[in-house]
């Protein structure tokens, strides 16, 4: 088999498996959404369905796993492309925790249909959801296209999801300090915006490994955090 041959197979199925990486990425895009969306509007049904469609995105990293590890066995692939193949892997992990906040978030929706609302929250967070959703999807859009300046910029926008969160934060340790009986719903709603921020930190891990792959260097300069919140405590 001539060396042409062999390169032509090895990104044939690289292909088959970034595939596969974009059908994740959508999935985890519609759930994130979806999530933040039954929350909004109480949609328990909404919300079941988040947590039911979370498997097809387990499904779908143990098929993207298992894609990997065979061609790396049959292709042997050099240096520049094994660090392509093993960032598939990492995309795909980082897709599978955002997915899995995103069924956290539909899980405790439905422990607060039966809870007063907390005035602004619902929208708040669903703005946060909706920034997440964007970074995302630009970050999918940056691997795809080897896009190392949209990974970048991707990175930096991360800030402004931590400051939402902050200021979120802020909101709802008001609402408790007002009147205790907000102070159970107020908690879930904390852990909610705390999944969405994680969910950022996810989707920039994404676009660090784009930066990786592109320039082979990991981002110089160390990303900054704007959720302070620890420092309340």
């Amino acid at each position: 088999m001539s060396e042409q041959h062999i390169a032509s197979v090895f990104d044939r199925d690289l292909e088959a498996i970034q595939a596969h990486i974009m059908k994740m990425g959508g999935l985890v895009e519609a759930a994130i959404m979806s999530s933040a969306r039954s929350l909004e509007t109480r949609d328990v049904e909404l919300a079941e369905q988040v947590r039911n469609g979370d498997k097809a995105v387990d499904a779908l990293e143990d098929l993207i796993n298992e894609e990997t590890a065979r061609l790396i066995a049959l292709r042997s692939p050099t240096a520049s492309d094994l660090r392509l193949v093993l960032s598939v892997m990492k995309v795909s992990a980082n897709l599978e925790r955002i997915g899995d906040y995103a069924k956290n978030i539909a899980k405790r929706t439905t422990v607060l249909v039966n809870a007063g609302e907390i005035h602004g929250s619902a929208a708040a967070l669903r703005r946060m959801a909706r920034e997440v959703e964007r970074m995302l999807r630009d970050a999918l859009d940056a691997y795809i296209q080897r896009d190392a300046e949209l990974a970048t910029d991707v990175i930096e926008r991360d800030q402004e999801v931590d400051q939402m969160y902050n200021g979120l934060f802020r909101e709802l340790l008001t609402f408790m300090a007002e009147d205790p009986r907000n102070i159970s719903a107020c908690m879930h709603l904390h852990f909610i915006a705390k999944n969405i921020e994680r969910m950022g930190d996810h989707v920039t891990a994404i676009a660090e490994q784009v930066v990786y792959l592109v320039t082979g260097e990991r981002p110089s300069d160390a990303r900054p955090k704007a959720d302070v919140t620890s420092q309340s405590f």
